[in-house]
């Protein structure tokens, strides 16, 4: 079992957020998973400028590092999002991720994949930040399992609480993933979406035709 924790705030090592991040890869290779930590603050990412190539082609016209940001989070059976709160939204930097990221939600490449998100504020923000989060991993096919957040500034003792509860996450996303447990709501809404995207795909095949044929090699179509 593979597990990769991303994290994308820029504060580097001195992320809290990175914090949390870690102790779920810590709760989850104290049940056995193989983990890895990405930081994608030091990667380099270009936006995406929305040209359309990888619907039809499969690949980006971009050459930089969410090539192999993408092979992991292929590779990984969960995935764990970590974003500190900025204005009430994610960094830019996963921002910048999941705005290249169009062609795997299209194809619904992380379909039976596992997840979850944590986060730091300094105050507000922090169940809308969980929730994207949760949703973009949801819209990659991927059902997730739960989420932590803790308000800093307000309360410095938070974060220690966090990093516990953060822990005890990743023994439910470990398991989750070990049992190949349901989460009947998630899978409904997710098979929704992916009809939604089987359609879209399917009236622009003309355009989308690396989509199309994915859609159609996974007899999915």
């Amino acid at each position: 079992m593979k597990i990769l924790g991303i994290n994308s705030s820029p504060r580097g090592k001195n992320s809290r957020t990175l914090k949390l991040v870690n102790a779920v890869l810590d709760g989850a290779k104290e049940r056995g998973a193989e983990t890895e930590l990405v930081d994608i603050g030091a990667l380099d990412i270009q936006y995406c400028i929305g040209c359309q190539v990888c619907y039809a082609e499969g690949e980006c016209i971009q050459e930089d590092d969410l090539s192999e940001l993408w092979a992991k989070m292929m590779r990984a059976d969960g995935i764990v999002l970590g974003s500190p709160v900025y204005i009430n939204g994610v960094t830019a930097q996963l921002k910048t991720v999941i705005d290249r990221l169009a062609d795997a939600i299209h194809c619904q490449m992380l379909v039976g994949k596992y997840g979850c998100a944590v986060t730091t504020a300094g105050g507000s923000g922090i169940s809308e930040v969980l929730r994207y989060m949760n949703y973009f991993l949801n819209e990659l096919g991927v059902v997730t399992v739960g989420e932590v957040g803790a308000a800093v500034s307000s309360n410095p003792a938070a974060l220690d609480t966090a990093i516990t509860e953060a822990r005890n996450l990743g023994q439910t996303l470990w398991d989750a993933i070990e049992r190949k447990r349901h989460y009947g709501d998630q899978e409904s809404s997710i098979a929704e979406r992916g009809a939604f995207f089987r359609e879209l795909v399917k009236a622009n095949k003309a355009d989308w035709s690396h989509q199309y044929d994915y859609w159609m090699e996974k007899g999915w179509m």
